[in-house]
């Protein structure tokens, strides 16, 4: 067993896919009709920005592009970097550009971190094809980026990978013999490789550290290594579900209905039962947030403040201390006013964005500039007390009204501010 380990290299790291028929998830990407498959046989993918959730192939899938291609490539860390590392890369890819006549791919992670100089250093050799660059992020670049960078990328988003995703990924981790445990006698139980995946929260390189852990850490028996519930526990360092599936979605479902029905005595119970048997309170957390604006909304916005109170305070203090500040969040919830306006404003809205679309927006909301000569009026609401009466849908739409006040708590007696201004 000793020889298996004399390679230190993370398995994480060993098991990267090594070309696009081993990477796992994102089909949406690297589907067999999908865009980047397409231009790769073309060689006209150009630069790219990578964005999405940590351990689901952004930086993998850069590689394996670089390698499609037979191109040098280059990996920068934000974080490290500078103006200075990035000129060398610059100067390098130019003196190989003028020998090869090809790039060289600049595979920048957290690319977020990189200033607006460094950004801008790199424009002129992404221009003139010295560097591609292919850009990791887990923040949306549209935000996040410069907009010269985002401008001269194609930007593709990255999804949590599926449970299926992260089990199949290990078991070829257990099975594969020169760069996994095929050499092993290794034998998991169900219920441990379900842990791994529902633990790891869709990031891939998670999974493969839980896996690791397990199998270096646990003693031979009659030759074999048996990966059981109780060893993955101690590794995620996470209780196992100790109910089926079935009924922790149906406990699931309970706390949600209690929630919506003001029942805090329920809602608490449920919450309790699913952190005892092993649910992440995070889950529990994002379900109360959605709850907070789905069921209460505007009768009592403070609601939406206290779920994200109870998140904030289960991500910095964790269990037991905060499950205080949960069970607060979810009394508040339960006990304060309803009112389901805002997501019925949020259907009627997305339905007429999706089936009913009208591009024409009043020529006053348009963006003029300052100095435009006899720009339409536009009518600033402080220069009439703070509100006046002008049109701003499209003229297909002008008469709709998504947000319909109910007549619960804060929102009781509230109207629309073009109804009370009449």
């Amino acid at each position: 067993m000793d020889e298996m380990f004399v390679n230190n290299t993370p398995l994480a790291e060993r098991m990267r896919a090594r070309n696009l028929d081993e990477f796992i998830g994102q089909k949406h990407i690297v589907g067999q009709d999908s865009l980047i498959r397409r231009a790769l046989k073309v060689n006209r993918l150009g630069s790219c920005i990578f964005y999405g959730p940590p351990g689901v192939g952004k930086t993998t899938l850069a590689f394996i592009i670089a390698s499609s291609l037979g191109l040098e490539s280059v990996k920068l860390n934000a974080v490290a970097s500078g103006v200075a590392d990035a000129k060398k890369v610059i100067m390098d890819a130019k003196q190989n550009f003028e020998l090869t006549g090809k790039s060289t791919m600049l595979i920048l992670d957290e690319c977020h971190r990189w200033s607006k100089s460094q950004s801008d250093s790199i424009l002129e050799a992404v221009e003139r094809g010295y560097i591609t660059l292919i850009g990791t992020t887990t923040e949306n670049p549209h935000v996040s980026l410069t907009p010269a960078i985002v401008s001269r990328c194609r930007v593709f988003k990255f999804k949590h990978l599926t449970n299926e995703d992260i089990k199949d990924a290990l078991l070829i981790a257990l099975k594969d013999i020169d760069r996994g445990y095929g050499k092993l006698d290794v034998e998991i139980e169900l219920d441990a490789l379900n842990h791994f995946a529902n633990f790891s929260n869709g990031d891939l390189r998670s999974g493969y550290n839980a896996l690791e852990l397990a199998v270096t850490t646990t003693p031979m028996v009659d030759g074999k290594i048996k990966i059981t519930k109780a060893v993955a526990e101690q590794c995620i360092q996470q209780p196992v579900i100790s109910v089926d599936e079935n009924f922790y979605y149906d406990m699931l479902s309970a706390f949600c209905k209690s929630l919506r029905g003001s029942d805090s005595d329920a809602a608490i119970y449920y919450s309790q039962r699913l952190i005892r048997a092993g649910c992440d309170p995070l889950l529990i957390c994002r379900r109360l947030i959605a709850h907070a604006s789905e069921d209460v909304g505007m009768a009592d916005s403070n609601a939406s403040l206290m779920a994200m109170v109870a998140m904030n305070a289960i991500k910095n203090l964790g269990l037991p201390e905060g499950e205080i500040s949960l069970t607060h969040a979810i009394i508040y919830v339960c006990e304060a006013e309803k009112s389901n306006s805002v997501i019925e404003a949020l259907e009627r809205a997305r339905h007429d964005a999706e089936f009913n679309p009208d591009d024409n927006i009043p020529e006053h909301l348009k963006n003029y500039h300052y100095d435009e000569k006899n720009p339409p009026e536009y009518k600033y609401p402080h220069n009439f007390g703070g509100y006046c009466k002008q049109q701003y849908l499209p003229d297909k739409l002008k008469d709709r009204v998504y947000y319909v006040p109910k007549n619960n708590g804060r929102e009781k007696g509230m109207v629309k501010k073009k109804d009370r201004f009449n």
